[in-house]
Order: C-alpha cells, then structure tokens, then sequence
C-alpha cells in the first residue's frame, strides 16, 4: 500500500463534494505523496487557491452548499489519514472560508448563512464545525493558528451590521470575558479599516452602534477596567465613548426590562435556540425586536 494511501483512504465520501475532491487532488499530486514529510506550507497555496476562486465570486446559494460540503465532510467522509495532516487540512480550510466571509466580503449576509448553518456546533468550542469560535488571519498568510475569532475581528474593524448578528445569535454572551470586546471597540487603532475621510468617520460611528449593542447584551461593563487601560496612555477611538454606556451597566441598578431581556435571552441560548426561538414566543412583536437586541 503507498504512502499516499495510508495517509488518505476513502470509504464513503461523495464524489461531487468540494473539500473530498480537493483533497483527493492534493494526495494524488506526484510532489506531496508523502503528507508526513511535509509542513503544510508545501500544500497550503493549492487549497486556499482552490477554495479561493469559488469564494471570490460565490453566491449565497453557492456558499450554502459549500458550507453543507465541509459538513458533510469533517462529520460523514470516510477518509482517514495522520493526525498532522487531518489538523492542517482542516484548518486551512476553516482560515479560508473565515477570511473570505469576514475580511474580504463582510457580508451580513454571508456571516447569517453560516452562523445558520453551524448553530448546532457552537456549544462545543473544539469542534471543527463551530466556525464561529475558530480563528483566522485577517491579512491572508499561510499561518491559520496564529489569527482571531471572527468576533474579535468584528470588534476590530467596528463592522457594527455584522456585530449585531453575532450578538443576536449570543456569540458575545457565550464570551468569558465580554468586557475584552468592549475594550477592543473602544482602543483598538483604527487604521485597519482607514482608507479615506469617510471611512474614518463611518468607523467612528460605528464603534459607537457597536458600544450601544454591547449594553443590550450586558448587565455589566467595567468602566474602571476602561479607564485603567486610558491611564496607562491608550487612546480611544471615540473620545465620548462614556456616554454610550448606560449608567445602569456600571453604577445605577440595572433595569428589570434588561433583565428580564437577559433572563430569557439565557435560557434561550442554553438550548441552543437564538435568536429563532425568540420569535415562536407568544409575545407582541415590539418585545421580540427588544429580545433580538433591535431595540
């Protein structure tokens, strides 16, 4: 039995799967038979090209099915093959798609899509389908264990449209230490997204949509934890930052409406039921837009 076929033995995979076809590609290449030898940077530039040239013109329906192909994939391939280059192929796989649907198209509709489609997984943060909580790099290199989760990068660059939906979904609840979130919208530089003028102005106000959404998910934000990293000379992005942080996030108590909000939003996400569940609740429609943080 080859080398090539140790690494990679195929049982039950579809034939017209994306992520099996390329991988199919790349064992049967007479340069790589031998995966083990190898670092991933020897195979690295074929899978991003490959996956690249289907994301850069990709359509919502298109991106479906290549979400529903990397599923169908990781759970219900038969392929096997080492430990080493199982971890690499994935993880390129996951760095790639991460950083065509946020730092190339920063489509809220993109992010929607996959968030649908991986739900399920998000309670497990180790699981190669939780998308959500796996991290990539924002300025494309071939080097996916050194990046970011893609509600850090959100919190970067102050997309606020795409910060909303995570939020809807309890990606900043599901946080273990929110206040780095807030921290990062108010001090992290700026000159990611600066390009112009305008760019500049949109990012301020958008840090701004971004603060205002933090308070509807939090019952509390740490303002002296702030103020300890301006004392030690970092600069926030907005000067008046203060004043999009309600007084009952921090010093006032906290109204009972927000915590009726977050009781429910709670028992919601620990069932996995954000943010569709909301709007199976018999409730007026003015109370499930308060729920999904619309108001």
């Amino acid at each position: 039995m080859s080398k090539s076929t140790k690494l990679c033995r195929k049982t039950s995979c579809p034939r017209s799967n994306i992520f099996c076809n390329l991988l199919d590609k790349i064992v049967k290449r007479p340069s790589l038979q031998f995966l083990g030898q190898w670092g991933y940077h020897c195979y690295e530039p074929r899978i991003y090209r490959s996956l690249a040239k289907i994301l850069r013109y990709v359509d919502l329906d298109g991106f479906d099915a290549l979400l529903t192909d990397y599923i169908v994939f990781v759970e219900k391939s038969g392929y096997r093959f080492e430990v080493s280059f199982n971890l690499d192929f994935t993880e390129i796989c996951v760095n790639t798609i991460l950083y065509w649907v946020f730092a190339r198209k920063g489509n809220p509709d993109f992010v929607e899509l996959l968030l649908k489609k991986t739900k399920d997984y998000v309670q497990d943060r180790s699981c190669n389908l939780a998308l959500i909580w796996r991290t990539f790099t924002p300025v494309y290199c071939p080097s996916p264990l050194s990046g970011i989760t893609p509600l850090f990068y959100v919190a970067q660059t102050r997309q606020s449209n795409i910060f909303k939906i995570l939020l809807q979904y309890g990606i900043l609840e599901r946080e273990k230490k929110p206040i780095n979130i807030v921290l990062t919208i108010i001090l992290y530089p700026s000159r990611i997204r600066v390009m112009v003028d305008r760019e500049l102005a949109d990012i301020h106000e958008d840090a701004k949509t971004c603060l205002v959404l933090c308070s509807r998910v939090l019952s509390v934000i740490s303002v002296k934890e702030i103020k300890t990293h301006l004392s030690l000379g970092r600069r926030p992005i907005i000067s008046n930052w203060f004043d999009y942080i309600p007084s009952t996030r921090y010093k006032d108590p906290c109204e009972l409406l927000h915590l009726c909000r977050l009781t429910i939003r709670n028992q919601l996400l620990t069932n996995n039921m954000l943010p569709d569940g909301i709007f199976s609740l018999l409730i007026p429609a003015r109370l499930q837009n308060y729920l999904n943080l619309e108001i």
